[in-house]
């Protein structure tokens, strides 16, 4: 009988995994459609494709690299032995923080898109999951006993180890200060500001596309943070209803600030879920609330700062959206997961400050490093005439409507 419990325990857990990871999945499809959306006609193809390769290389390096960096994990045994503990629960373990690991040149992609190069990118990414990120996730929730570990330095001098329940920092942040040097690097698509350097914003070519962005996105987050328990005995509904109030406060925070513009109001809500990864498990669900609407207000003041300011032509505004958003979502951990702002107490401000801001160090230091390398070997951007052309003819070959294309010659 104990035995049929505990083989009964450990196959839920599976379950929950696998269905964790497949909801993660679908959510690359959410960020597959929110760029489809922003980029113009000539550039979707190339925005669904690149997706959908980096998660394929995300999965090969993740699995041959990757995962051994960040938990010192490997998978060269029989698959005999794979099953035999816990009846495979690391292999879909395995799938689960792949999904996260992927997100990061997912993340990326929106910032760089419509003038980076394919393959250079795809190298990119595949560095960046290999080491850069696998590297800093193992500080937090792996084997590199630095930041986010029991007994770590920073518990000793700030009195709690960083805590990053989903990932605000560890994914999104990441993702997002990584893209901004690449996109600086890149410099600006080909007419964004003219000679003098006024602005000529370019409009993004499908709204209703973009929106089903945001919906597939919101609804796989949930997966996304209450699946980061890993197993059915840590499931919490605190962590659904916070997931639930930040996104709700980046909806209507956005919504007033951008005086009801459609773009902002759905990047409204992916700012709130982006900023209550960290603390989902700690707060209140008022606290987040708060958390995600000041997300959804950072993210359109940031991205018009960003655009109008300092000149920074970042697509789909990744850098606002999930690094400094995320990079927010760290730091509140430390303020409304504290017991005097009705969170649970696991937290302290000093080290979310200080496990948040390594993400930052972290992330612009090795983007530069892999960035400038490879556009020194290979170059990171398309030539003129082929950006001017889209990346969708040059790069696949085809367009997104080739009926259409067809249909002017019959």
């Amino acid at each position: 009988m104990e035995n049929d419990v505990l083989a009964l325990e450990q196959s839920g857990d599976v379950l929950f995994m696998m269905l964790g990871a497949a909801m993660v999945f679908a959510m690359h499809g959410g960020f597959a459609f929110l760029e489809v959306g922003t980029v113009r006609k000539k550039n979707q193809v190339n925005a669904l494709v690149k997706i959908i390769v980096d998660f394929a290389i995300s999965t090969v390096i993740y699995f041959t690299i990757g995962y051994a960096v960040a938990y010192g994990v490997y998978f060269y045994q029989s698959a005999g032995t794979l099953v035999a503990d816990k009846q495979g629960y690391e292999l879909v373990h395995f799938f689960f923080l792949l999904t996260f690991a992927a997100a990061v040149p997912a993340i990326i992609s929106g910032g760089i898109a419509e003038r980076a190069k394919f393959w250079t990118q795809a190298v990119a990414a595949a560095i960046f999951v290999a080491v850069v990120y696998s590297f800093f996730e193992g500080m937090v929730w792996g084997q590199i006993s630095f930041l986010g570990q029991a007994g770590s330095w920073l518990e000793k001098f700030a009195g709690a180890p960083f805590h990053d329940f989903a990932g605000s920092v560890v994914v999104h942040s990441m993702g997002g200060w990584l893209a901004l040097v690449g996109v600086i690097i890149l410099g600006p698509r080909i007419g964004r500001w003219d000679s003098q350097g006024r602005s000529r914003p370019i409009p993004v070519s499908n709204i209703p596309f973009l929106a089903l962005g945001a919906w597939m996105l919101c609804i796989g987050w949930f997966g996304f943070n209450v699946m980061s328990a890993a197993t059915i005995k840590g499931i919490s509904g605190l962590v659904a209803m916070n997931s639930l109030f930040a996104m709700v406060g980046g909806i209507l925070f956005a919504l007033v600030v951008s005086k009801n513009d459609p773009g902002f109001i759905h990047n409204g809500a992916l700012a709130g879920l982006v900023a209550i990864c960290a603390g989902s498990d700690q707060v209140h669900p008022i606290g987040a609330f708060f958390i995600g609407g000041i997300a959804g207000v950072i993210f359109v003041y940031g991205f018009t700062w960003e655009q109008e300011k300092l000149k920074i032509d970042d697509v789909l505004g990744v850098w606002p959206l999930h690094g400094i958003c995320g990079t927010w979502g760290g730091i509140a951990c430390g303020i409304f997961g504290l017991k005097s702002f009705g969170g649970i107490g696991d937290v302290t401000f000093m080290a979310q400050l200080i496990g948040s801001l390594a993400a930052v160090a972290v992330a612009l230091v090795a983007g530069f490093i892999v960035y400038k390398t490879l556009d020194g070997l290979f170059g990171i951007r398309l030539e003129k005439d082929d950006e001017l052309q889209g990346s969708d003819l040059t790069v696949h070959k085809v367009e997104s409507t080739p009926e259409e294309v067809t249909s002017r010659y019959t």
